[in-house]
């Protein structure tokens, strides 16, 4: 009975193998990393320049006394810009200075690459009629601006953009801009071979991060007791948010070898 089994087993695999393998070599989905087309790149985008702002020795006093951690630049960059003289006869003096509602920090919960964010070029060769393999080559055809987003509104959206891309780009190690493009003529000197008798696709992909968290908002003020200084931050609200970052200057690729157009 066993053998009986195994015979049957057997015969289904020689039957099927030859399908499935042919069927395999339909698609190849070209690794799941990008290839870098910086120097190929007919189109030069800007580099996205977003150090990590230092902040000044009042800068930093004043964040160390915060009850909330505080990380958004542009605050560090107000605070740096920001001067309290203390004199001898500060004794008794009292002042509360309110700097606005801010978002204060982004707490990165989630971060993932979609290596096929957004189809951005195909190429095709038809080599139906030829009795040789054929090359086929990447080639952009039409200049490509991939963009990106917050996936939900939220007040003061640039400076929540700038913190979910500084934190992306630390985590992922990869060069991140919220637009980038893909300019035509770009093009790849590696080779696809299609076979005769065969139509080739090469596509061509935009892959972008998918950045997800949490966002801190809170109401900052500047507290000065006699020679002592702090920030106080009331009324903190905590919000979900998430973000599509493409990745600047990289592609992936599919490529496809079919009998029929597609």
């Amino acid at each position: 009975m066993k053998k009986w089994i195994i015979s049957c087993v057997m015969s289904v695999l020689m039957i099927y193998s030859p399908i499935l393998a042919h069927a395999a070599a339909l698609k190849q989905v070209l690794g799941n990393s990008a290839v870098d087309i910086s120097k190929e790149n007919t189109y030069p985008n800007s580099t996205q320049d977003l150090p990590y702002l230092q902040p000044s020795s009042l800068a930093k006093q004043l964040l160390q006394s915060a009850n909330v951690k505080i990380e958004n630049p542009e605050l560090i960059r107000l605070l740096n810009e920001s001067s309290i003289s203390s004199t001898p006869f500060s004794i008794g003096y009292r002042a509360t200075i309110y700097l606005g509602q801010w978002p204060l920090n982004y707490q990165s919960l989630e971060t993932s690459t979609n290596w096929e964010y957004q189809k951005v070029n195909t190429n095709f060769l038809d080599n139906r009629g030829g009795k040789a393999a054929q090359k086929l080559h990447y080639r952009q055809e039409m200049q490509k601006q991939i963009r990106g987003g917050l996936t939900a509104q939220v007040p003061s959206e640039e400076a929540v953009k700038k913190m979910m891309l500084l934190t992306a780009m630390k985590k992922t190690s990869l060069p991140l801009s919220f637009s980038t493009v893909i300019g035509i003529g770009t093009k790849k000197d590696q080779p696809y071979q299609v076979p005769a008798k065969k139509m080739g696709y090469l596509y061509a992909y935009a892959p972008a991060v998918n950045e997800k968290g949490k966002v801190t908002y809170g109401e900052v003020y500047i507290v000065l007791k006699g020679n002592k200084k702090k920030i106080m931050v009331k009324n903190v609200t905590t919000q979900g948010i998430g973000a599509w970052i493409p990745v600047q200057d990289r592609l992936s690729f599919s490529y496809v070898i079919s009998d029929q157009p597609r």
